[in-house]
């Protein structure tokens, strides 16, 4: 909300009466709660959360030090909303949705003072308004009215506003408008611009919330073949320090099939989001070869930042996300990361002095959590189309425990569960998922599109490499007792082809330009071609020859190349008949 907007909109004026850290308590307000209010002789932006009597209890959004009792404090009476139309891809925000670059370019500087404000999309931008209803038809609330090209990729519907009453349409007219004209008008006699305002913490209306059938292919082999998650689905990556998540949400970003990237920076290290803001304009959309930028909405809240602004971004991501699903876009959603967002809330409710619920996290902790989670999933809109959001959050546990209460909280919600193991990274196998503490719910329900999409007995195939998995879980502890060499042959043979899997199969170089991403047909075909290594090995076992024999193949190796070939197929093929034939040629 811009500066002007808050003078015209201020209902009665409080003064503070104390200030903790970010919370701030005022006096003689007359507030609602989530009020968003203007705090201090430099009108810094906070959101009401505390309604005592005549005291009235605010979270800043930014750092509170100099703010003193008796200052002004000025409320909106409008809840914390976020800008939406035209102009919210390839763009970097903060936690209240304040452009960065545009408060760089105002302040001349990339130190921002404080109480600096500048709306969420450029007002005074000119669009090319492209119709799609004409004069006398009937719209409601969610249609499309028409359409701007707002980046090179992507197309934005402008939508009648979910709160509009609809009507005929009595004026419409194509041309370059900017977003606070109006471009319709109905018999009504409202007026529709290409502007939407939207509280931050309630969900955008759907007509239905679909079961997802259709899988968020990532090009990861672990994550695709193993442990799917859907369109619309949720997904956790919990991992200590070092193990990933960061790099592993980076991949999602650049490579899921979704429509639109919504990714939230919250509460990491200012190095890591640096390291986002400077690369994603640079790289390329592998599906279109326009820039990435192009569908990515980027919200940037380091740890250095205002802890209340950490708490809100998760909210200013979500509701960007929803306004995308309602055009029937699929967008993907990476926060990054949720820990860091419950410790805001810890923080702040330590402040308001609430009852501390497990390791000093508010009692709502699950509430809050599963409220983020549940606006994900795959919609029928109002107007008809369908849509998803599907949301990724990484977890930081404080030295890797899972059972602390943010990992456990976020196990009991999601549906999918990519485990980072700190071992696995020690030993640059990457992306250093645990396969044994990893699953799935989805599975089942995405099954029939990966057979009618990629091959018949996907599922089969699948079911095989977990299982061989699980056997070398079971040996590996037999192992450290007596020694591998103290094994049957056909467990030594496992053990083998188990190797395989981990290396040719769940490794994966995200620094190689073509193993980065891996489709859907060859992660299949990569899994034949082990799984041809092992029923030719056990049949030359089977015929009496030594398993030392058997693994010294001079083709073997050669499967652990196959992820770096862009002719993979001819690869895969010629390699399954090496295999075959080295191994015949021994009985």
């Amino acid at each position: 909300m811009s500066q002007a907007t808050q003078q015209e909109t201020v209902r009665e004026d409080g003064v503070i009466q104390s200030v903790s850290g970010p919370v701030v308590t005022a006096r003689d307000l007359d507030a609602r709660m989530n009020d968003v209010v203007y705090v201090g002789n430099e009108g810094l932006m906070g959101e009401v959360i505390e309604i005592e009597g005549d005291l009235t209890t605010i979270q800043v959004y930014e750092e509170t030090s100099g703010v003193g009792p008796s200052e002004p404090v000025e409320n909106t009476g409008e809840p914390l909303t976020v800008d939406l139309g035209p102009g919210l891809l390839d763009s970097i925000y903060d936690g209240v949705q304040r452009p960065l670059d545009v408060l760089e370019e105002k302040m001349n500087s990339p130190y921002l003072d404080r109480g600096v404000d500048a709306p969420g999309i450029e007002m005074d931008k000119k669009w090319e308004f492209v119709p799609t209803v004409e004069e006398g038809d009937t719209v409601e609330a969610g249609d499309v009215l028409g359409t701007v090209p707002e980046t090179v990729t992507i197309e934005h519907k402008v939508l009648v506003p979910p709160t509009s009453e609809g009507g005929d349409v009595a004026s419409i007219e194509a041309g370059e408008f900017t977003v606070e004209e109006a471009i319709v008008e109905l018999d009504t006699g409202e007026e529709i611009t290409m502007h939407q305002e939207w509280p931050v913490r309630e969900a955008r209306p759907s007509e239905t919330k679909m079961t997802p059938r259709e899988p968020l292919v990532s090009g990861q082999r672990i994550l695709d073949g193993l442990f799917p998650i859907a369109k619309g689905g949720t997904a956790a990556i919990p991992g200590p320090f070092g193990s990933g998540k960061t790099v592993t949400q980076h991949q999602l970003a650049k490579y899921a099939d979704a429509d639109i990237i919504v990714y939230v920076g919250c509460g990491e290290r200012g190095n890591e989001m640096t390291e986002v803001i400077e690369d994603f304009p640079e790289l390329e959309d592998p599906t279109t070869g326009n820039p990435l930028m192009a569908r990515t909405s980027l919200i940037a809240n380091t740890s250095n930042m205002p802890v209340a602004a950490r708490e809100s971004c998760i909210y200013t991501g979500i509701t960007i996300a929803e306004y995308y699903r309602d055009m029937g876009y699929d967008v993907a959603l990476m926060a990054d990361s949720t820990s860091r967002w419950a410790e805001a809330m810890r923080e702040i409710s330590s402040r308001l002095e609430e009852m501390p619920g497990e390791e000093g996290y508010p009692a709502y902790l699950s509430a809050r959590l599963s409220e983020f989670y549940e606006r994900a999933g795959y919609f029928e809109n109002i107007n008809g189309t369908e849509g998803s959001v599907s949301a990724i959050g990484a977890v930081s546990p404080p030295g890797g425990d899972f059972s602390e209460p943010v990992t456990q909280n976020t196990l009991r919600i999601v549906k999918t569960f990519w485990a980072l193991d700190a071992d696995l990274a020690e030993r640059r196998h990457f992306p250093a998922i645990n396969w044994s503490e990893s699953y799935s719910l989805y599975r089942n329900q995405l099954d029939p599109w990966f057979v009618e999409n990629v091959r018949d007995d996907w599922p089969e195939e699948r079911q095989w490499a977990v299982d061989i998995l699980d056997e070398e879980d079971e040996l590996q502890e037999i192992v450290q007792l007596v020694g591998k060499d103290a094994l049957p042959e056909d467990q030594q043979l496992t053990l083998e082809v188990a190797r395989y899997l981990r290396e040719a199969y769940l490794q994966q170089n995200a620094f190689h330009p073509t193993d980065t991403y891996c489709p859907p047909e060859k992660t299949y075909l990569i899994l034949t071609a082990i799984h041809t290594l092992n029923d030719e090995a056990k049949k030359a076992l089977d015929a009496g020859v030594p398993v030392e024999e058997i693994i010294a193949i001079e083709a073997a190796p050669r499967l652990n190349r196959i992820g770096v070939q862009e002719d993979y197929v001819e690869y895969i093929e010629d390699l399954k008949a090496e295999i075959t034939e080295q191994l015949r040629e021994l009985y």
